[in-house]
């Protein structure tokens, strides 16, 4: 069950990074990872840094896959960005937390939601 749940992810991923492409931003990287945690994605829209959490369902049967990002991760996310940000990036720039939540299915559905939290 754990390889599936990584293929979803995976899958995910790479559909999130074409979505993403398509609405013009600008990939800086993928999976970053710190002591704090990972982000999915980061990127540039415009002026704006954003970091991007990837939630990937094969269906809603157990919720939305944006539900799936509840407190406890939002505040590794957060911790995660203060750190790249004071190693990375102007920490005077613009900031933001989108969620990019896919349900794989027979017709699949992927939703932006901007600055999420």
């Amino acid at each position: 069950m754990h390889r599936y749940k990584q293929d979803l992810g995976a899958k995910g991923e790479g559909l999130a990074l074409q979505f993403l492409r398509r609405r013009g931003y600008k990939i800086i990287t993928r999976n970053f990872s710190c002591r704090f945690g990972e982000i999915d994605i980061i990127a540039r829209q415009g002026k704006a840094t954003v970091f991007v959490e990837v939630k990937t369902r094969s269906s809603c049967g157990f919720g939305l896959p944006q539900d799936s990002v509840r407190r406890d991760k939002i505040k590794h996310l957060l911790r995660c960005a203060q750190f790249y940000i004071k190693n990375y990036a102007d920490p005077e720039g613009n900031f933001r937390f989108d969620v990019v939540a896919i349900v794989l299915g027979d017709t699949s559905r992927i939703n932006l939601i901007k600055n999420a939290f």
